[in-house]
């Protein structure tokens, strides 16, 4: 018998890497394209939170280092014995030392390394200080006062989803049902709720909730991506328009918004009612788009609220941790 826990409504998808006694909570999504997610013995991924890693931004993640509810992984490595608070967020090529403890909703940006034993909070998340022996009893508690580390023993995990599997679940509001393309793909767990249309190519992630129960209507252009864990919502007399080739990273919040074309939304964004993105915008992680926002073309905006701190002069690429 394989000695972890995952519970039933946790998605793996692709090669995973797994220690003795790891935990895996309700409604976590694990997405390992070709072999890039390593978890170390006695760790703790609590629900609805999201790990992605890349052949070219691997995830690898230490010993005994527990997640919070809500947080999100991309391409990281994360040493042992780390606390980690609910809603954090770690970008790709991040690089985090042993013990080290995270404040809720704190984001730590792209490349950024934190050495052993810091104290880290904020957006972005900055070293407030060195462990206390204080700090260090509770992590020792936390872990029933063992914070040994034995040797490594791997389980591996292969599952890639093969067509014709289960997919994501369509529900009728108020006598309208939703309209998927064919061509489009709804993983497991996804699921799409009354006024809804999904172009063609389209990706829904799994996780993803998609509400289209007011008064407005919900409308995905062809060849989008919504990525895990995701809520798609609108106020009542709005609409939420999410036009072609737009990627929509894991854990973002998307509300009655229209979103132009090639618009990346980085994981963890909260888009909000009333807005409009204009075309080939980037909206980093973590960043709050307020209601009634206007963005022009090309912006590149970040921050809470968001705010342009750039112009994009080439067309945005589909990142890497988007399906390929």
């Amino acid at each position: 018998m394989p000695n972890y826990k995952i519970d039933d409504s946790t998605r793996l998808i692709g090669k995973i890497r797994l220690g003795d006694n790891v935990y895996i909570a309700q409604g976590s999504v694990l997405r390992s394209i070709d072999d890039s997610i390593t978890i170390g013995n006695s760790s703790w991924i609590l629900e609805n939170s999201v790990l992605v890693g890349t052949p070219e931004l691997p995830i690898n993640i230490g010993s005994k280092t527990v997640f919070g509810h809500k947080c999100i992984v991309i391409g990281a490595e994360i040493g042992n014995l780390c606390e980690i608070g609910n809603g954090a967020v770690f970008l790709p090529g991040s690089k985090i030392g042993n013990m080290c403890i995270f404040g809720e909703g704190t984001i730590i940006p792209n490349n950024c390394v934190i050495p052993d034993d810091s104290v880290v909070v904020g957006r972005p998340g900055k070293i407030i200080r060195k462990l206390s022996q204080e700090d260090k009893n509770m992590i020792k508690k936390m872990r029933n006062n063992d914070i040994s580390l034995k040797a490594y023993i791997e389980n591996i995990i292969n599952n890639d989803p093969k067509e014709g599997e289960i997919m994501g679940k369509l529900y009728e509001f108020n006598n309208k049902y939703p309209e998927v393309s064919e061509s489009a793909y709804l993983y497991e767990t996804s699921e799409i709720t009354g006024d809804v249309i999904i172009g063609d190519n389209s990706i829904i992630a799994s996780g993803v909730k998609i509400i289209g129960n007011s008064h407005g209507p919900i409308r995905i252009g062809n060849n989008v991506q919504i990525l895990e864990n995701s809520v798609l919502h609108l106020l009542p007399d709005n609409q939420l328009i999410i036009n072609d080739n737009v990627t929509i990273g894991p854990g973002c919040i998307i509300h009655g918004t229209n979103i132009g074309e090639n618009c990346v939304i980085e994981s963890g964004a909260i888009v909000c009612d009333n807005s409009r993105l204009g075309k080939n915008i980037l909206v980093k992680s973590g960043s709050l788009v307020k209601q009634r926002s206007v963005i022009d073309d090309n912006q590149i905006v970040e921050g809470f609220p968001a705010k342009s701190i750039a112009v994009s002069k080439d067309t945005l690429d589909r990142p890497l941790w988007a399906f390929r």
